[in-house]
């Protein structure tokens, strides 16, 4: 895959990553994508294929939750997103996963994301 835009280079290193991350039934795939103004988080059994649970900054309840200069562009939200994704993995019982960067320097928001799962009780 030649390289020409930051997108290809981002798509290469999340496929060389994948390589070596699998979710399983008893440990799933914890997935972040972000974009300029949002950012995005679903949990992944690769076995079956299906989505465990997700939690994005543009959902109304997740929205509702953001105060004052916390939105989904920023470290602030990105923190309020790993919470509630831990939360709601905690309620299906759920406390192990794997982290899946995407492709993103772990940092940043990304970092934020991880950071505050842990915090909420996810090991990883």
């Amino acid at each position: 895959m030649k390289i020409n835009t930051t997108k290809d280079r981002r798509t290469r290193i999340a496929l060389r990553q994948r390589k070596r991350i699998a979710g399983t039934p008893e440990r799933p795939r914890l997935r972040v994508f972000r974009s300029v103004s949002h950012i995005y988080a679903q949990v992944i059994d690769d076995m079956t294929g299906k989505t465990l649970a997700a939690a994005a900054s543009t959902e109304p309840s997740l929205k509702g939750t953001f105060s004052g200069a916390t939105r989904g562009g920023n470290v602030a939200g990105a923190k309020a997103l790993g919470k509630t994704i831990a939360a709601r993995l905690i309620d299906k019982g759920i406390k192990r996963v794997v982290f899946d960067r995407g492709g993103f320097l772990y940092h940043g928001r990304i970092r934020a994301v991880a950071e505050a799962a842990r915090e909420a009780g996810l090991e990883f």
